[in-house]
């Protein structure tokens, strides 16, 4: 419960700061692609730190890094805040915060992933995963409607909730976590010597890591391309505002992140379903979004937004678990570093390409991404290859 924390807090980080994207444009008179760029000076630190931080997570305990992680993820938030307060709106000084909020969540999700990945084996761990991959997606979930709340207040009381949340959940991973000593051996390795390793291991599972990182890039690409360009269209052109708006950005990510929990718990069953619920998961994916294209009528964009997370949800617990058990416990930090860098990368392309694409109209904002996720869908199904254990079942 502790470790399934960290994803919560750490997705509330751009989650919950897209319902006030509206306001947030209006009050500091930027356009909207500035106001999509606070996600990716979040996401694009973080994505650079995290393999460098999965390093020292191989060195010494994952716990000591994930700790102090989460209370410089909350002093980015209160610098953030700060901006509004005692620097009159400005930009530069959000930005900044948002710079160390990124570095901070470097050392979040994804070393509680490896750390995951340490302390259960087998179909356990698909359990595990699905319950991290399930809470991050409930931090989805609850942030746009507790962003859309906290809006009706003010709209810069967002970045005091993250300070307000994060120091509880280190508290939590400090004391109830107890983790295993490292080896001498991974902790005496050079960066270089660790980085080569790592490199060498990925060249072994070139095809299946490669799919499986770009999977996981382009999930969270789409999703929240599509969520920050919601965040304007829904207000813009069909008049949904306040908590309604944050009821109907919550949706995909409801969708995700129950079907992320119950494929969790599937695969500990019947782990062979891996590479299954991967394909129907992408098949998915790319349908919602052609059809996306198609119809623009509100009863349609909910049933399409479901039917997005349906797909992310299925998707992204079998990626994980091929992601954690391809490494050895001892570059295990790196591997699932990599991934969660890949995975942040994703997340910040997604709100400033939309904004850029959506000037060409539904066709050109869905279109590309169904077409990626069908030839995304044809690679894993003619060359992913999931771990034995999960493949036949074993133990």
């Amino acid at each position: 419960m502790a470790l399934a924390g960290v994803p919560l807090i750490m997705v509330l980080g751009n989650s919950m700061l897209i319902p006030a994207f509206p306001q947030i444009r209006e009050a500091m008179g930027i356009t909207p692609l500035q106001v999509g760029l606070l996600i990716t000076f979040f996401s694009i630190p973080a994505g650079l730190a995290i393999p460098f931080v999965g390093f020292w997570s191989d060195r010494i305990e994952r716990k000591k890094i994930i700790v102090p992680a989460l209370i410089i993820y909350g002093i980015g938030g209160l610098i953030s805040g700060l901006a509004p307060v005692l620097f009159n709106n400005s930009y530069t000084v959000m930005l900044a915060g948002r710079i160390v909020q990124g570095l901070g969540a470097a050392g979040t999700a994804p070393l509680a992933m490896a750390l995951v990945g340490d302390l259960y084996q087998s179909k356990a761990r698909n359990k595990a995963l699905g319950v991290l991959e399930a809470t991050n997606g409930m931090g989805k979930v609850i942030s746009p409607i507790l962003g859309s709340l906290l809006v009706l207040l003010v709209w810069w009381s967002i970045f005091y909730v993250y300070a307000a949340l994060a120091i509880p959940v280190a508290l939590a991973v400090a004391f109830l976590v107890k983790e295993k000593k490292k080896e001498k051996a991974a902790q005496g390795k050079s960066l270089s010597a660790y980085f080569s390793g790592v490199f060498e291991l990925f060249k072994k599972k070139a095809a299946t890591l490669l799919i499986a990182f770009f999977g996981g890039m382009l999930a969270l690409f789409t999703l929240f391309g599509v969520l920050a360009y919601l965040s304007d269209a829904l207000e813009a052109t069909y008049g949904l505002q306040g908590v309604r708006k944050g009821f109907v950005l919550a949706l995909p990510v409801l969708a995700s992140a129950s079907t992320a929990l119950g494929t969790g718990f599937l695969l500990q069953k019947k782990p062979n379903f891996l590479k299954s619920a991967i394909l129907i998961g992408l098949g998915l994916f790319s349908i919602s979004l052609v059809l996306s294209a198609l119809f623009q009528t509100i009863p349609a964009v909910l049933a399409l937004l479901a039917v997005l997370g349906l797909g992310v949800g299925l998707v992204l617990p079998g990626l994980n678990t091929i992601v954690t058990s391809s490494a050895p416990e001892e570059e295990r930090g790196a591997m699932t570093a990599f991934y969660g860098g890949v995975r942040f990368i994703g997340v910040a392309l997604g709100p400033p390409i939309f904004s850029l694409l959506e000037r060409g109209g539904p066709v050109m904002l869905y279109g590309p991404w169904a077409v990626v996720g069908a030839i995304t869908l044809f690679l894993a199904w003619r060359y992913l290859q999931p771990p034995k254990s999960q493949a036949t079942g074993s133990a």
